[in-house]
Parts: C-alpha cells; structure tokens; sequence
C-alpha cells in the first residue's frame, strides 16, 4: 500500500473492484489449465512430468520478476507494468491456441503467462488493500484472498461445457477477451488516485522506518517461507485433483470438475469468514495455525479417504483450512509492517511462485515413479507439518512485536 490507512480515508469501491478483478484475471490464467489437463494429456500424449511443468513454469517467472516488480511498481507506479502483462497474456494465449500439441511451445506460453501473472498478483491485493479504510482493511484483506478461489470456479465452471464438447480452447479464447477488457478498463483509470495507491512518491514516516527495520524483513521472509510451503502442496492438490479423481475415483472428467469445485467454494466462504473474525480481533498467527494443521490432516489421511462421504469430507476439511490460510498469508504484510507496501506483496508472492513451481512437478514425479496418487499423502502431509511448525513461530514473533492482527 502507498498511504497510511486512516480512518478519514473513504474507501474507494471502484479501486478495490479492479483490484480484485486484476487478481481474479491473473487466478483464470493460472488455473484454467487443471480442469482440462486430463483432456490436454490424453489428446496429446503429454508425460505427466511434462504437464506438471505447464502448471509450475508460471512460477519461474514470477520467482525471478516478483522482487524487481515490487520496487519499480512502488517507485513509477503500476500503469506501463499493467500493459505489459496485459501484452504477454496475449502472446502466450496465442502460442498455446496455435501449437498446445508441442510441449516446449506450452511451456513458453506458460511462462509468458507467468510473467502477466506477477505483475497482477502483487497490483492486484496491494489495490483492494489500498483502497480501504482501516476499519474494512480486515475484510478487504479477505476479499483480497479469494482472486484464486474465484480465478479457479470462472475455469472450472467455464470448462464443464466445453469438456462436454471435447474443445478446451475456449477457454483460452476466454481469457484474451477477459485481458482485452482489463486493458480498456486500465486504460479508463489511467492517471487517477485510484490506480495510483499502487506506487509509493511521498516521503517515508517514522512508522515506514519501524515497519521495514531487521526484525521485520526477517518476519516477512519467514511470511514468505511459509506461503511457499503452503502453496506447494496446495498448488500440487489443485493442479491434480482433476486427474486423480478421474484415475483414482473413475469419474468422468466432467464429473470431475465438480469434485475440483467443492474445496474451491468451501476455501472461498471461508476467505470472507476468515476476513471477518480478523475484524473481530482473531489473531492471524494462531489461526494460521489451525488451518495449516486441518491441510496437513487431509493429507496424512490421503490413503484411507475414498470416493465417498469420507471423501467428500476431506474435501471440505481441506477447502476450510485452504480458506483461511491464504486470507491469513495475505494479512501478513499488514501485520508484520502496519501497512503492505507492494515490495512487501512482492516478497510474499516470491514464496508463493516457489511453492507453485515445486508442487505440481513433484507430485507428477511422484505419480510417474510410483503410478500410485496416494503415495504423495505422506509428502505433502510432512512439508505442511513443517508450515504448522513455522506458524507458531512467527504468530509467537508478531505477539511479542503486539501486531496480532493485519490493522497492526
């Protein structure tokens, strides 16, 4: 964020709903390869390794842009790098409608996209967060944290027709129209206060100074840490639920995509509901905890969880925990500097593309040595486990700092 959130700041509706519109376009791009990978492998014969890299390559990317983008969009603002990811989401768009049979050439697509992808997950929350007075900076937080569950339901609703008809490439074209109408809209507030809240030109205050001080950098890597742990198996859970559910469970791939929506719609209500109880004073470490450990509990049990209710409930269990960890994660920068700068999104978005790039493609190595779904549950329990142990920390470092919440 550039200014000090005060109560005499009016919330601007119109900069958080670009804001999250922003984000929820750079969660469509992401994920509207999942729901049709299983129609892509088998159409054109792609190694599961290889599939995993069309979801991980988006972090690469972002991995080497996030840090960069964060001090230049703070510095020159956030216009020229909106166009910029607005120029490569076409590109990439393009390369995939033209040769989605190559593999290098989907990679390449993948990345271009990626690239879009960093610009618009760091203007994206720092705009809706911006945008808030401190009094609704809990709950734009929590609006803030469902771009991707939102990103996810358009792909995976948009795809349940189109799997029907065997042609997955509309949703591509879905995305081109969707980044040509962000572009008018980016072009229509080019200029305002609205789009300017993403970059920084006034002097720093002694509370900047304080936010960014040793102690601080420290708490917003070990943010970073366990964002990347987080979306590791999170990412690695999404990419392939599809596929495991038409493997494991027999499903058709369209009645697989409606196994893929349950943990969406529960982690997306309970985005909003993890925004609220922070407003009503729930602290962010000690629920980060608890979600982490409900994530780590799926996985552990992966092996005896089927098809039917207990499998359903896992799904549930993990859409709780997978709603109020990420509404928790994006609160960090708020809790640790009293205000998230776009350099301290960028930072957490540095540990997310980390997680991204790791999880698909060790979960497709793990199918590819073992054929067996159910031999990631240990794996991906244990680096949650490690996520759980890493939340304690840092919710015992915020308490002692007295920053329990994202207000401060």
């Amino acid at each position: 964020m550039t200014e000090t959130v005060s109560e005499s700041r009016v919330a601007d509706p119109t900069g958080i709903a670009f804001g999250a519109s922003l984000a929820v376009l750079a969660a469509y791009q992401q994920f509207k390869l999942p729901p049709v990978l299983p129609l892509l492998t088998s159409q054109y014969g792609h190694d599961p390794r290889m599939a995993g890299g069309f979801m991980s390559v988006y972090a690469i990317a972002g991995m080497l842009l996030s840090p960069v983008l964060g001090r230049l969009i703070e510095r020159r603002g956030a216009v020229r790098y909106l166009y910029a990811a607005f120029i490569v989401f076409a590109i990439g768009g393009v390369l995939a409608l033209a040769r989605p049979e190559s593999g290098p050439v989907m990679l390449l697509s993948r990345t271009l996209e990626g690239a879009g992808f960093a610009v618009l997950a760091i203007v994206g929350p720092v705009l809706v967060t911006g945008n808030a007075g401190t009094r609704s900076l809990a709950l734009a937080i929590g609006l803030a944290a469902t771009w991707i569950p939102i990103g996810q339901l358009l792909a995976g609703f948009a795809a349940r027709p189109i799997l029907a008809a065997g042609d997955w490439k509309m949703l591509w074209w879905g995305g081109l129209a969707a980044t040509a109408a962000m572009a008018g809209w980016t072009a229509h507030l080019a200029g305002s206060r609205t789009l300017g809240r993403a970059s920084s030109d006034r002097p720093a205050t002694e509370g900047d100074r304080g936010a960014r001080d040793t102690t601080g950098r420290l708490l917003l890597w070990m943010a970073a840490a366990l964002f990347c742990l987080w979306s590791t198996q999170f990412i690695a859970f999404m990419t392939w639920l599809p596929s495991y559910l038409v493997a494991a469970h027999g499903l058709d791939p369209g009645d697989a995509v409606l196994g893929y929506a349950v943990p969406i719609v529960t982690l997306l209500a309970f985005n909003l509901l993890t925004g609220w109880a922070m407003t009503h004073g729930v602290a962010v470490g000690p629920l980060l905890t608890v979600a982490l450990a409900g994530q780590a509990m799926v996985w552990a049990l992966l092996p005896v969880t089927g098809s039917g209710w207990s499998g359903v409930a896992s799904l549930i269990i993990y859409g709780i925990s997978a709603g109020i960890a990420p509404t928790c994660l994006f609160a960090l920068p708020n809790a640790i500097e009293g205000a998230g700068r776009p350099g301290a999104f960028a930072t957490l978005m540095t540990g997310r593309n980390l997680g991204v790039l790791v999880g698909p493609l060790l979960l497709g190595w793990i199918f590819s040595i073992t054929s067996d779904w159910n031999s990631a549950g240990p794996v991906f329990a244990a680096s949650t486990v490690l996520a759980v142990l890493l939340a304690a920390l840092l919710a015992r470092a915020l308490s002692r700092r007295g920053r329990a919440g994202p207000g401060g």
